[in-house]
């Protein structure tokens, strides 16, 4: 597995959402229509979108870079849950979200999405936090044996909108402290 896990920086944004654009159909449940999963695409990983991202000080985004390119990133959202549903599920507080977590189909089975996760579970611990949480599709298997494996457990459900569509995810924790 080559490539670098590193800190994205303001140049990244166009390359993380060229990424995005392969990685985040992938996760996505078998029904989705191609209009609700390209609304999502332009209006929450465009480039613009990750320059805001970049921009926040309490998003980190960490990127996979083989020196040719990106393959993987990761953010991590320091802030308290918005969605009620995610709140009143957590217990591990204060908590992160781990917001986007994809890699390159070109890499996966390689051990960078392991690679990537460690280095993400890293920098929340390096924040204080007592855990941390992603939302999944409950549709997507593979994704939550993943997230079993990386030690997050199920602990509620939240909505999701992709589009028009609303979706159900499942809210997994990952307990730091």
């Amino acid at each position: 597995m080559t490539g670098t896990i590193r800190t994205a920086t303001p140049l990244d944004d166009g390359a993380l959402a060229e990424l995005a654009t392969v990685t985040f159909p992938l996760a996505c449940p078998p029904g989705s229509s191609p209009e609700d999963v390209a609304a999502h695409l332009r209006d929450t990983l465009s480039a613009g979108k990750f320059a805001q991202y970049l921009a926040d000080p309490d998003i980190t985004i960490l990127v996979i870079d083989d020196g040719d390119g990106l393959h993987g990133y990761s953010m991590l959202v320091n802030r308290p849950a918005q969605d009620p549903d995610v709140a009143a599920a957590l217990t591990r507080l204060p908590s992160a979200e781990l917001s986007k977590v994809y890699v390159h189909p070109d890499h996966h089975g390689l051990g960078a999405a392991g690679r990537l996760m460690a280095s993400t579970v890293e920098r929340a611990a390096a924040l204080g936090v007592a855990g941390v949480w992603l939302g999944v599709n409950d549709q997507n298997a593979k994704a939550i044996r993943f997230y079993e494996k990386s030690g997050f457990r199920k602990v509620g459900t939240k909505s999701f909108r992709l589009g028009t569509t609303v979706e159900h995810d499942l809210v997994m924790e990952l307990g730091l402290r």
